[in-house]
């Protein structure tokens, strides 16, 4: 693997994971009023003071983390002009599944913001999915004037798509009954990534990692089936997607140090928590937390290399 090409692929896994962390800054803001599933009302009063105090505390902290990221990531890379880079074929496209994931949400937790604030559901919805597309237009800004990377179709995409996802959700059925959520386990491949090119490009410790090592992370869709049949309402069947054998961004690469990376889907279950009630704040960061992420459950994976059980898949 030559060096600019090195470089390159060192480059993409440290941007990897930037949109999560937007959304993990909103889920800190917004996750005291988001649970019962994000669900919109048209009977809240309409109060501009609270829109205002919300939206300016939005921009504030969405302004102060794309200048932390800008610090992060981008501050030791020349500038220039504003361009495109053609990634869609990097890292089995797990990361356009992180950007849609990562637009969904921002587009739910500004819609229930905008929502408490007495704007109507509908409105709410759509105003959500924009803010949320825009959010993440941010970032793609930034790389797109770094000289180390460029911004990327493939992502505009992956965002329209996750935001369209939310708001679709709302306008067809009044409430999401299809939840995008988040798996993360431990791979062998961070170190094998340190050995082969001297690097830490999937992360040097377990919080780096979960949003680095692509190889670890599943996302799924968590179907709320008794909405659509009787069914166990704490119980919701899901279909899971990732890869395996990524030390490198490109499958050539891989290939050139002798792996092969693989596609990787589940079918399994998940557990529906929102029908929990409670009026402890910290109780709903909580809930809200973990709904954004399949906890440990049974589930059947499908690979190239056949099918297999697992007792408990995260």
């Amino acid at each position: 693997m030559s060096k600019a090409a090195n470089d390159r692929d060192r480059f993409f896994a440290r941007v990897a994971g930037k949109q999560q962390v937007l959304v993990i800054l909103v889920l800190m803001v917004f996750s005291t009023t988001a649970h019962a599933q994000f669900k919109l009302y048209d009977t809240i009063p309409y109060n501009s003071r609270k829109l205002t105090r919300m939206a300016l505390l939005s921009t504030g902290i969405y302004t102060a983390g794309l200048i932390g990221l800008n610090e992060v990531w981008y501050k030791d890379n020349a500038r220039e002009s504003f361009h495109f880079f053609n990634d869609n074929h990097q890292w089995m496209q797990v990361d356009k599944v992180g950007h849609a994931y990562s637009a969904f949400y921002l587009s739910a937790f500004s819609a229930k913001a905008i929502n408490n604030g007495g704007v109507k559901a509908n409105q709410s919805a759509l105003l959500g999915a924009a803010v949320g597309f825009t959010a993440l237009l941010g970032i793609e800004l930034l790389d797109g004037y770094s000289s180390a990377y460029g911004a990327s179709a493939g992502d505009l995409v992956a965002n329209a798509a996750g935001s369209t996802f939310y708001w679709g959700q709302q306008m067809l059925w009044k409430e999401l009954r299809i939840q995008p959520k988040f798996s993360f386990h431990t791979t062998q491949y961070p170190a094998l990534r340190q050995d082969l090119a001297g690097d830490d490009a999937l992360g040097d410790t377990f919080a780096s990692q979960v949003l680095k090592d692509y190889n670890g992370q599943t996302y799924w869709l968590s179907v709320d089936v008794d909405k659509f049949t009787p069914f166990p309402k704490w119980l919701n069947l899901a279909v899971g997607y990732g890869a395996e054998g990524m030390v490198y961004a490109t499958n050539q690469a891989n290939a050139e140090a002798g792996y092969t990376p693989i596609r990787q889907y589940y079918i399994g279950v998940d557990f529906d928590l929102s029908g929990i009630r409670t009026h402890s704040k910290v109780v709903r960061f909580l809930l809200t937390a973990v709904s954004l992420i399949r906890l440990p459950a049974p589930a059947f994976s499908v690979t190239s290399e056949g099918v297999r059980f697992h007792p408990l898949y995260f």
